[in-house]
């Protein structure tokens, strides 16, 4: 590494701009190279807060022709592709969603080579044992083992080092600009590729309510506050080629008193496929039992977004407690529905006349929550598919909803060797993008589990090695 103290220079073979999965992967992919190159990975924040939204993450969806060792029976590619073409209501460019799936078993063994652990295949509610495979110790164990392998291949990593701008010049980016926040002084990092791994817009509350208006003003941002678009308006600025709606994204029901930022995915409600939702005005507004809540759990925070105040209620009783993995937060109980109604502000009247007609509507069948049972309503203007049962064993209890953003979909075009398309049609010289700043190349709206991680850990490997073969060429 060449560093010009009195320029504040820097000049690396290959730098990346982020420090979550897809950069970490990309970072490690071309150290491992047999060719070693000087490589930078700038992270905007400091090491404690290090791994971007992947911090908080759990697992990774890969298709399987075969049992695994994390993961049961078989998923198949079609499957895996029918799943991902549902929530995005066929709204998906299917060569790259097929592209990003068949390479995921390569993702898991990758991962394993480089020191991430997974566990056993789950059970339960969530549904998940067969199609996504679990990180032992989560997405902080995971970010800690590919920090780890990264450093050990020689990653030079610079915290509190926040990439502000690209001097881009006929398709080549000359350099970047960035600013040292210990230092508080502004470098420039001379690369032969750059990488931008750096997330979306979703931190940037100012971007998010000037495509939402003022109900983004009560969006809750589930993961780091680092993720502030700034690497996308860079290259929104240099005519990149600028794919998705703004307002489209990763957005959940969470639990109403999480902090602002970072709450992370232990702030999900996991229960509301088992009971009712309702609104400020006690009133249903979607089907809780469309489908199983990994395929429809990303669909209800634009529902409750797109409610008076942003705020919604999810009703259970003492039936289904043992059905749902608990949230952070402790649920709202009590031991009638008008009490229930006084603790979380709720007209009582009208949420007694709510919950009275749902009682009255469900089709009892054989309720189980591991399938698409037979309990579902009849007469009402709403209906519950399945898991229809009785709010009608108190003790009763809620979790108050509000949307929690995970990551934006507006980014940038990349071919599937990760290079950064320019508005005229043509590809940036020696610019790569992965993770959730190229997502929207696949997803559109709506989202099923794991599959941001896929995407982030295949395109950030293949940037890595495609940018160590550009390097390799100029060398």
């Amino acid at each position: 590494m060449k560093n010009n103290k009195k320029e504040n220079k820097m000049e690396f073979d290959v730098a990346v701009i982020g420090g979550g999965n897809a950069a970490l992967c990309a970072a490690i992919a071309t150290a491992s190279q047999k060719t070693k190159l000087k490589i930078a990975l700038l992270e905007s924040s400091p090491k404690e807060w290090r791994g971007g939204n992947s911090q908080h993450t759990r697992n990774l969806r890969s298709m399987h022709d075969a049992p695994t060792d994390v993961l049961v029976k078989t998923y198949s590619e079609d499957e895996f592709f029918e799943d991902v073409f549902k929530v995005t209501k066929g709204q998906t460019n299917e060569e790259y969603a097929r592209f990003v799936i068949s390479h995921t078993p390569k993702a898991v063994e990758f991962a394993k080579k480089h020191g991430v652990r997974f566990q056993p295949s789950m059970r339960g509610t969530l549904h998940l044992g067969r199609t996504n495979a679990f990180f032992l110790g989560g997405g902080k164990s995971l970010i800690n083992a590919y920090f780890n392998a990264a450093i050990n291949l020689g990653v030079e990593i610079f915290y509190e080092f926040e990439a502000l701008d690209l001097i881009i010049d006929k398709g080549i980016c000359k350099e970047i600009l960035v600013f040292d926040k210990k230092q508080k002084r502004e470098v420039k990092f001379k690369s032969k590729a750059v990488i931008i791994a750096s997330g979306g817009f979703e931190s940037n509350l100012e971007w998010l309510e000037k495509a939402w208006g003022e109900k983004a003003r009560n969006f809750i941002i589930r993961g780091t506050r680092f993720n502030q678009g700034k690497m996308l308006k860079a290259l929104q600025k240099n005519r990149a080629q600028i794919i998705g709606d703004p307002t489209q994204g990763h957005m959940v029901a969470i639990d109403a008193r999480t902090p602002k930022y970072d709450g992370g995915i232990a702030s999900r409600v996991d229960c509301v496929s088992l009971g009712i939702v309702v609104n400020k005005k006690a009133q249903r507004f979607y089907d809780e039992g469309e489908d199983f809540w990994p395929k429809r759990y990303a669909i209800w925070g634009r529902l409750v977004a797109n409610e008076e105040d942003q705020i919604a209620y999810s009703i259970t009783d003492s039936k289904v407690q043992k059905c749902y993995m608990p949230s952070l937060f402790e649920p709202i109980v009590a031991n009638s529905i008008e009490e229930l109604a006084f603790k979380i502000n709720l007209d009582p009247k009208a949420l007694k006349i709510t919950i009275d007609e749902y009682n009255q509507s469900v089709v009892e069948g054989e309720f189980d929550h591991t399938i698409l049972d037979n309990c579902h309503t009849q007469g009402l203007k709403i209906e519950k598919t399945h898991w229809a049962l009785k709010i009608d064993t108190p003790p009763f209890y809620c979790y108050p909803l509000r949307p929690g953003v995970t990551f934006t979909y507006m980014g940038v075009k990349v071919d599937k060797n990760a290079r950064v398309y320019q508005e005229n049609g043509e590809l940036f010289k020696n610019i790569f993008a992965a993770g959730e700043i190229m997502a929207g190349n696949i997803l559109t709206q709506g989202y099923v589990a794991g599959f941001g991680m896929s995407i982030g850990s295949v395109f950030g490997r293949l940037a890595g090695e495609n940018a160590f073969e550009l390097v390799k060429d100029m060398k």
